[in-house]
């Protein structure tokens, strides 16, 4: 997990604040301890925070291209990008490390704005065009990294939490009304609004341009595909299809040249891909579970079933009720609104354990989804039926 933040001002006779992109980025330093970066120049201020899992020692952000007319600062992980590499060093793009940054930088030179559309992975990133003098901004297909930003026609803010667009000198912490049925409702708000009145989400799929003009084109990218096979194939088919696309994603999230480990909870999903990924690195890894001090709310059993089957080098910790609660101020300020789901608590837990061990981690979370495996995915197919 990294940190991106920064500011654009289309009138290109105002000059961007290094003290104030600095306090900005201060806020989102948990997201990368590792390092921090900063370009700023006339108009234009971009900086992030590092936390390092590619390419440790010449990985450093902001990146320029060759020529240094487009810099970039980024979170995320681009799974392709090695595929990606040889591709553009055989159109003759010159690479100075071995990050997925600079691919995207070297994807952006070839294709501009349609560059996320040959990128396999989860990211926000924003780019600095210095020749078209324009502001270029993307988020992965499903969201997985988070971008909000705030532009009332004369700057432009933008950063991977609202916390550090919050910091910008006159930005108020208001309250947006018009969220709040649908986030008593649902539990989050599905559209571009946040509950901050002003600061909203680049949504999932979408890329954001902003020129010295002033002029602002927000466009989708992809969107997920429906409808119906053309021919209907046995169970089996599909099952093994299934498996092999499963196999195929937990190989990829395995790039990193940090220690890596494993959530795990003892149910399916997670055990799953803690399976999956000691059958793909051929040795004991690294898990992590949760549990409480009620054992009859606690998944620690079942979780130390699977440790011991796969073989994995097992790590827990037991979260108390006063734990528990004295966690919720914490969290709600890391996610910028109030909590939800009891789940994020004990996360949070997890995740400050295998901190000490490992940097980087494989989680079943997506998998209820894919599977249909929340009872209101049936409750809807029979409606629909």
């Amino acid at each position: 997990m990294c940190g991106i933040c920064g500011m654009f001002y289309p009138d290109a006779q105002q000059r961007a604040d290094r003290g104030v992109l600095s306090e900005m980025n201060a806020q989102i330093a948990h997201r990368g301890p590792d390092d921090d970066g900063f370009f700023v120049e006339g108009n234009v201020g971009l900086a992030m925070r590092r936390l390092s899992i590619i390419d440790v020692k010449t990985g450093h952000q902001p990146l320029s291209n060759e020529d240094e007319r487009i810099w970039i600062v980024y979170n995320g992980e681009i799974y392709n990008h090695q595929e990606l590499r040889a591709d553009l060093e055989a159109k003759g793009h010159r690479y100075r490390t071995k990050s997925d940054t600079e691919t995207i930088v070297h994807l952006y030179e070839e294709y501009g704005r349609d560059c996320v559309k040959y990128l396999r992975g989860m990211f926000a990133f924003a780019i600095w065009d210095r020749r078209d003098g324009k502001l270029f901004v993307a988020r992965d297909r499903l969201g997985i990294k988070p971008l909000y930003y705030l532009f009332d026609g004369k700057k432009f803010l933008f950063g991977s939490e609202i916390k550090t667009i919050l910091t910008y000198p006159g930005v108020k912490a208001e309250f947006n009304p018009a969220t709040i049925a649908e986030y008593l409702s649902f539990g989050y708000i599905s559209g571009e609004e946040s509950m901050f009145r002003g600061i909203k989400k680049l949504l999932p799929g979408h890329t954001l341009e902003l020129n010295e003009r002033g002029e602002i084109v927000i466009k989708p990218y992809w969107d997920m595909p429906f409808g119906e096979e053309k021919e209907r194939r046995p169970a089996q088919f599909y099952v093994k299809g299934y498996r092999e696309l499963l196999e195929e994603c937990v190989a990829s999230h395995l790039m990193s040249d940090v220690p890596l480990g494993v959530f795990l909870s003892g149910g399916l999903d997670s055990s799953a891909v803690a399976a999956l990924t000691t059958k793909i690195r051929k040795e004991p890894i690294e898990t992590f579970a949760v549990g409480y001090g009620e054992d009859a709310f606690s998944e620690l059993p079942f979780a130390r079933q699977v440790a011991e089957h796969i073989g994995s080098k097992h790590h827990e910790v037991r979260l108390s009720r006063e734990e528990f609660f004295g966690n919720l101020p914490r969290l709600i300020w890391h996610e910028d609104e109030p909590i939800v789901w009891p789940s994020s608590v004990s996360l949070y837990s997890v995740a400050r354990l295998a901190r000490e061990r490992v940097t980087v981690v494989l989680t079943g979370e997506g998998s209820d989804e894919t599977l249909a495996g929340y009872t209101r995915y049936a409750s809807a197919e029979a409606s629909v039926v």
